[in-house]
């Protein structure tokens, strides 16, 4: 029986992929196998010994400890794309926000006062200062053509608008579904040049922190529009509300209130929405819960963020699989521990990524934990289990 911990609410969908005669799901249990959360902060809790997963239902991992359970021997996964149809929308509609003024228009329409004629006669008199401009022939920056960023990007042309996109580390199967209307920038500073509108979809990492900062901005056109519905921080605010109040850009629409931006009359600050609809909660959590049921029970690895991809088809009487770090003749020692103990291996992959190395090991006979121990006791093993 394998227990998992929830430490947020998850999605019924999703919790309802693991079978009940095989898993023990609570927010509350003892020795867990796996952990699976959405924005719990996971830096300061003490790790269970029993760990062998994390899985985020989500994109995003800073709440998560990755190097500390990388050290461990633990991978954590997340699920990227699955919220991806939630934020393309909400991003068009920022769009359309922006460049149709419409929350400064609805302000002003609610507060009027008077009989429905005198409002009539306002609303005549005031709408001018609201007035917008259309999307086509207009000029979308995307950062980041991953499973997000590309939606993006093949949506807005559906809208008649022009895109250029930046990602120097866009893999292959995110460019195949690009379409070919996208432009190319060979730089960042490129891209903010040609750019009416930009839209960031990276992680926050250090390479990203304060990636369009003051200095960055001076490349901008006038009146741009900056959108932010990645990660609060890959912004400099301080930077962008001050190239408002000097007109240099036009507006700033974001998902990351703060008490400097979101009283701001050329910014609109949202809740956090880029994710929150229930088919994406939905989503996330049927993702999750598959990529941590295939790794309990057969050592798969789809989506993780600080292990390797790997999967390889069930043969032999058992399975071992084996986290190490990235180190010179890891794999001489394991196999030949196995061959002292007088075990066939049937079939073996072994992948690394960075420091970190795994084995997916099929056995022609059973293993017990005294080649377990064996194995464990190689220097750079960090985790070992039977399947």
């Amino acid at each position: 029986m394998f227990k998992i911990l929830t430490l947020n609410n998850i999605s019924v969908a999703g919790l309802n992929r693991l079978p009940r005669d095989k898993y023990e799901v609570a927010s509350e249990i003892m020795h867990p196998d796996a952990i699976l959360l959405r924005s719990f902060k996971m830096h300061e809790m003490e790790i269970p010994k029993t760990l062998k997963a994390v899985g985020r239902a989500g994109a995003g991992i800073n709440n998560i400890p990755v190097e500390k359970l990388t050290s461990m021997g633990i991978p954590v996964f997340n699920t990227p794309g699955a919220n991806a149809n939630a934020v393309k929308e909400l991003v068009v509609a920022a769009l359309l926000i922006a460049s149709r003024n419409l929350t400064q228009a609805w302000d002003y329409a609610r507060n009027l006062e008077g009989d429905d004629a005198s409002i009539a006669k306002a609303v005549e008199a005031g709408k001018k200062k609201y007035a917008g401009t259309e999307l086509p022939g207009k000029t979308l920056g995307v950062i980041g053509l991953g499973a997000i960023g590309g939606r993006i990007a093949n949506a807005v042309i559906g809208l008649g608008m022009k895109v250029i996109g930046y990602d120097p580390t866009v893999t292959i199967q995110h460019a195949w579904n690009l379409s070919a209307e996208v432009q190319r920038a060979l730089s960042f500073e490129e891209l903010l040049s040609e750019a009416d509108y930009i839209t960031f979809h990276v992680p926050l990492i250090d390479a990203t922190k304060n990636m369009l900062n003051a200095e960055r901005i001076k490349h901008m056109k006038n009146n741009a529009i900056v959108l932010n519905f990645a990660r609060g921080g890959i912004v400099d605010d301080d930077a962008v509300i001050k190239a408002l109040d000097e007109e240099k850009l036009y507006a700033y629409i974001n998902d990351f209130p703060t008490n400097e931006n979101k009283n701001h009359p050329r910014v609109v600050s949202l809740p956090h929405l880029g994710a929150s609809t229930f088919e994406a909660e939905e989503n996330c959590a049927v993702m999750v819960a598959d990529q941590i049921q295939d790794y309990l029970e057969n050592g798969n690895i789809t989506n993780s963020v600080n292990f390797p991809e790997m999967k390889m088809p069930r043969a032999g009487a058992s399975r071992i699989t084996i986290s190490n770090s990235n180190v010179p003749n890891m794999v001489g020692q394991i196999t030949s521990v196995l061959a002292d103990s007088g075990i066939n291996i049937v079939d073996m992959l072994n992948k690394s990524r960075g420091d970190i190395a795994y084995n997916l090991v099929d056995l022609g006979t059973g293993a017990d934990e005294e080649v377990v121990n064996k194995i464990k006791q190689i220097e750079g093993v960090l985790a070992v289990r039977i399947i």
